[in-house]
């Protein structure tokens, strides 16, 4: 799980209008999100998507074999 060490940032009002993370975590988030993928690396796990529910066994390796 990850920890977020945010700053809020609010208006005159006391209402929330942004908030501030250290540019690690917003990497890391970014990451676990799939945020840095390319167009290529989308396509890749989308065809492995429909392999995996069409049941395509030949489409993936042993994690021996890797």
């Amino acid at each position: 799980m990850i920890t977020i060490h945010r700053k809020l940032v609010v208006d005159d009002q006391g209402q929330p209008q942004e908030v501030i993370i250290p540019w690690e975590e917003y990497r890391e988030i970014v990451e676990l999100m799939g945020l840095d993928l390319d167009a290529e690396a989308i396509a890749d796990l989308e065809e492995a998507e429909q392999d995996r529910k069409a049941g395509n066994e030949e489409a993936f390796s042993d994690i021996e074999s890797v």
